[in-house]
């Protein structure tokens, strides 16, 4: 009896009716290897190796070396592109692109760029191990973890094998190529770095002032005569020509502001502030020496100055040096004078820089 039902009267192939060439151990036996008690289906092994064109035909292996080549090539044109496109387009250029609309001129192009070269390297190595190297089936035995002798010397050997099926020495057009892109396109991170933001250069060391630049009362808008500034009274100045509707004005009063106060010359303690300063009328920075802040609380009778944000305290009779809190040293004076006209002018810039310390204070 070679058939049976089930209870819904459908019909069940029983190991009978399979072919005999499909069961294990014939399959087995096909192979060359026996099953036996302990492995009932044996490792049938692997079917015949089928060789691609490219093994047998030169003419399209150099066809398959070619469109590799020209892959590689389109990633370092790409990687030139996107630095090109870092240099030459203005970073608040928009392009309309179909059917994104309206989008930024410079992230289309980088990201195009660098995603063209990145794509071109991996699909030119794709098809290159697809087309050229060895392709054929290797079954290894698993082994202990810890490697023998023997091991080591077949990986060796595997490698330098692998190394050889890979035509990498014989195809030069391909080793050059690809060599050229996976070199150029780090270039792309090393240019990013650029955008970390704008080179400083000196611009920390030095402010709008200059000699000959007039001191000009931050609420008036008007120059300061030394008949404006009373003794124990706190005035803030800035530049002569920096407005509020300046486009850099933020940035320029951050180092510029200026704190001026008139102190009896008696009591002025440092010689070289009393120098700096105009029948007693002196100017210091009004940026914190600590992390930036505007100082603006002014003691009349110790001419003691606080930052609000951590209580540095500094003393205007004496060069402004530190006498409490975090600052690390005391704010920078501004020598000044007065013109022909009788305003009060400064006599050239901060001769260190302004704010908080940095590693290259000088």
């Amino acid at each position: 009896m070679g058939r049976r039902s089930d209870r819904k009267g459908q019909e069940v192939m029983s190991s009978q009716d399979i072919p005999e060439e499909n069961l294990p151990a014939a399959q087995a036996t096909a192979h060359g290897e026996l099953a036996d008690e302990k492995h009932p289906f044996a490792d049938p092994g692997l079917p015949p190796h089928e060789h691609r064109i490219q093994d047998v035909d030169e003419r399209a292996a150099k066809r398959s070396e070619r469109s590799v080549a020209l892959m590689f090539t389109v990633s370092m044109l790409a990687t030139i592109g996107f630095i090109a496109s870092y240099v030459a387009i203005d970073h608040d250029k928009s392009v309309f692109v179909f059917p994104l609309g309206h989008i930024n001129a410079l992230n289309f192009a980088l990201g195009l760029t660098l995603g063209v070269a990145l794509f071109c390297i991996g699909a030119g190595a794709v098809h290159w191990a697809r087309t050229l190297m060895s392709d054929v089936e290797v079954a290894d035995e698993r082994h202990p973890i810890e490697a023998s002798p023997e091991v080591r010397a077949k990986v060796h050997a595997d490698f330098k094998q692998g190394a050889k099926e890979s035509v990498i020495g014989r195809r030069k057009l391909i080793r050059n190529t690809m060599l050229g892109a996976v070199a150029l396109v780090p270039l792309s991170g090393v240019v990013l770095l650029r955008d970390l933001g704008p080179l400083p250069e000196d611009k920390l060391r030095h402010t709008l002032w200059s000699k000959g630049k007039l001191l000009v009362n931050m609420n008036t808008n008007e120059p300061l005569r030394p008949s404006d500034v009373a003794v124990g009274s706190l005035t803030f100045a800035k530049p002569e020509g920096l407005e509020e509707h300046d486009h850099a004005f933020q940035n320029e009063i951050a180092k510029a502001a200026l704190m001026i106060v008139r102190i009896q010359p008696d009591d002025i303690k440092d010689k070289r502030e009393l120098e700096w300063s105009h029948e007693g009328i002196v100017a210091y920075s009004k940026i914190c020496t600590h992390v930036g802040c505007p100082i603006s609380l002014y003691e009349q009778q110790t001419h003691h100055v606080l930052c609000p944000c951590h209580q540095s305290t500094f003393d205007l009779s004496d060069g402004a040096r530190v006498i409490f809190g975090p600052a690390g040293h005391a704010l920078p004076q501004l020598r000044i004078g007065v013109n022909d006209e009788g305003y009060l002018e400064a006599l050239g810039d901060f001769e260190e820089p302004v704010g908080p310390a940095f590693w290259e204070r000088g």
